[in-house]
């Protein structure tokens, strides 16, 4: 007879054991999902970001000399990405490129002017900074004119911002569903152990001796759980990175690391602290209140 509820204990034991585990594993699967698609949207936004051009327009006085010093000077601010230089022989063979026809011929000398594109880094490109800097270089000595698509760049600000801040509510939303399921999760497999937590407790037990071996049970579960999520996850990588390769998904090292490191801390940190309260909460509970 005690043979038959050993086995039935042990049983119902494994099955809580599975079901926790395979809470945490779902939760961080979407966990880390969302992280993925957090970090690449950053990334794809300062891609688009660093695409936009501010073309300094040059006098035709500047010299050589003046220009190179220029360009160096340009090359080494903080703002600066990359700069590429553009004379205007270059720009009219673009212009006979685009127009199929040699305008040269009507209008005899080249109007266009030497310029300089200045791609600028990500963090950079905002309407308020990107006015700052037009200011600067249009009381330069060498520029005469500052040119760049300012509807493009309020639009572009305008469209991450609306987007960062709909990934970050879901973020809070889906962190916090998280904390709910897997806390909900480990509370069940601690009240089905209550009994042996409370008879631990009356013959002489600390708390802390008490805590210590569900505290490590559930951290276990948790990093199995974490283990399952990245499976999935691998998954998930690869058959997207297939299909879009322009992401780099495989090849994002940076977001990988940030993204397991993430998952393992959430893994540990949630069962360690729904553990500790979850056994606490019984631990000071009177022995006629567990049976409610």
């Amino acid at each position: 007879m005690n043979t038959s509820f050993d086995s039935f204990q042990k049983r119902r034991l494994q099955s809580s054991y599975v079901s926790v585990v395979v809470s945490i594993a779902l939760v961080l699967f979407m966990i880390g999902v969302l992280g993925l698609v957090l970090l690449k949207s950053t990334k794809v936004a300062n891609h688009f970001k660093e695409k936009v051009v501010m073309t300094l327009f040059l006098k035709d006085d500047v010299s050589k000399k003046q220009l190179d010093k220029f360009k160096t000077a340009i090359q080494k601010e903080a703002y600066t990405k990359n700069l590429a230089y553009i004379s205007k022989a270059e720009a009219a063979k673009s212009y006979k490129r685009d127009l199929g026809e040699d305008f040269l011929k009507f209008l005899g000398d080249n109007p266009l002017k030497n310029g300089i594109d200045i791609y600028l880094n990500a963090t950079y490109v905002t309407p308020e900074k990107m006015l700052e800097l037009e200011k600067k270089y249009i009381k330069n000595n060498y520029v005469a004119e500052v040119n760049y698509d300012k509807p493009l760049v309020k639009l572009l600000t305008k469209n991450i911002k609306r987007m960062s801040f709909w990934l970050l509510v879901l973020s809070g939303f889906f962190g916090l569903v998280a904390i709910i399921l897997i806390n909900s999760s480990i509370r069940l497999s601690i009240y089905s152990k209550r009994f042996n937590i409370k008879t631990m407790q009356m013959v002489g037990a600390t708390k802390r001796f008490i805590r210590k071996p569900f505290i490590w049970q559930s951290i276990k579960l948790g990093l199995l759980g974490a283990f399952i999520a990245f499976l999935g996850l691998s998954i998930v990588i690869y058959y997207v990175d297939s299909y879009i390769p322009t992401l780099e998904l495989i090849k994002d090292y940076v977001s990988l690391c940030y993204v397991t490191g993430g998952v393992l801390f959430i893994a540990f940190f949630i069962t360690w602290i729904s553990t500790f309260f979850a056994t606490q909460r019984f631990l000071n509970l009177q022995t006629n209140d567990l049976y409610y």
